[in-house]
């Protein structure tokens, strides 16, 4: 039931997770008698995307817990439950967790200390311990949730995103395209388009990041981590798309006059480009990149640019064409590696199959 809903994309994988991170918590807490409030606490905050990260930050933040709740528990003897009671605990807390660098822990150390306060009324070092009891028994859960159940598999998010990416990289294109070609500044939209790209960019290599994490604890096959290696690749050179569709939008072009000719010439090129990006049939490729003459229509720019090459027209004129065919290169090296990717995606199929 739990994995239908998952692959029904009903609920995700963290919510399920925490689900049982908090059930799984609060009946080991009511077997033991145990506030529950704590441990409950603990098990939500603690559940990462991954589990080495459960299981590593587990180690900072049961220290950083032991501190908040020694300094509930002694404020709360010294000065009772008082307002500024809460405000020392928390900045105590705060401070000395910043000072011996437990910055993984602040947030559960700060709510365990706070929390405390109202609950401490006498059997001070019986409550100390108690809590920090329920405190483990959060991180304990929620670390062997983390790893026992539901394995992340961070691969399709990738993938997604990546043709995400590609798509909107066309889009912007054609948008800056536009303007340049009007000789119009940089719009707000064109803007937002291209932030779009860099912050996808970066959930994309945090995806990453997670993936190469859960292969330290969980065992793959040894296709699963070829197709990975074609995919942070690609990422690879998404990352420099990106740097040359950036340097487009920097650029300042309003005052470059194109004459006709080399409008239509910078039109066909992005166009060809959006092909490219949106072509499907990888067979298609090197008939679709044959089109494109961009290095041609770097060649073919006016003859007066070799006589008059320190021109800030002609210079900038150069400059665009150029970004261009970086563009172009960038997305033929791309779509080669979609093409090898694909033929190891057969070649595994039909391995599978033979078995």
């Amino acid at each position: 039931m739990i994995t239908a809903l998952i692959n029904n994309k009903i609920v995700g994988g963290r919510i399920v997770k925490t689900g049982i991170a908090v059930l799984l918590t609060s009946v080991f807490c009511y077997l033991l008698e145990w506030p529950v409030m704590f441990a409950v606490i603990t098990s939500i905050v603690t559940i990462e995307p991954t589990a080495r990260d459960s299981i590593k930050k587990a180690f900072i933040r049961f220290p950083a817990s032991a501190i908040g709740a020694a300094y509930a528990v002694l404020f709360t003897y010294l000065l009772g439950d008082q307002p500024y009671t809460y405000t020392i605990v928390a900045l105590g807390t705060l401070f000395t967790c910043h000072k011996l660098r437990l910055h993984a822990g602040i947030l559960v150390a700060t709510l365990t200390g706070v929390a405390m306060i109202s609950t401490v009324h006498d059997h001070y070092t019986l409550s100390f311990f108690v809590r920090l009891g329920t405190t483990g028994i959060g991180l304990i859960v929620s670390s062997l949730v983390n790893l026992l159940v539901i394995h992340p598999d961070y691969s399709k998010g990738i993938m997604d995103k990546i043709r995400f990416l590609s798509a909107e990289a066309g889009n912007f294109l054609q948008m800056r395209g536009k303007e340049i070609i009007a000789q119009q500044p940089l719009h707000k939209s064109t803007k937002n388009t291209f932030d779009v790209l860099r912050k996808n960019l970066d959930r994309i290599e945090t995806l990453c990041s997670y993936q190469k994490m859960e292969w330290k604890l969980y065992h793959s096959s040894r296709e699963s981590m070829k197709l990975f290696h074609y995919e942070y690749k690609k990422v690879a050179i998404l990352r420099q798309l990106i740097y040359h569709l950036g340097l487009l939008s920097s650029s300042n072009f309003t005052k470059i006059s194109l004459s006709d000719e080399k409008k239509e010439e910078m039109m066909n090129a992005i166009g060809h480009i959006q092909e490219i990006i949106e072509m499907d049939d990888l067979k298609e490729l090197d008939s679709a990149i044959s089109k494109t003459l961009l290095i041609q229509s770097c060649r073919l720019l006016p003859s007066e640019l070799k006589e008059e090459i320190n021109s800030d027209n002609n210079w900038k004129i150069t400059y665009l064409f150029m970004e261009l065919v970086c563009i172009g290169d960038l997305l033929k090296e791309l779509k080669q590696i979609e093409r090898i990717e694909e033929r190891k995606k057969l070649s595994c199929y039909s391995s599978i199959q033979s078995l």
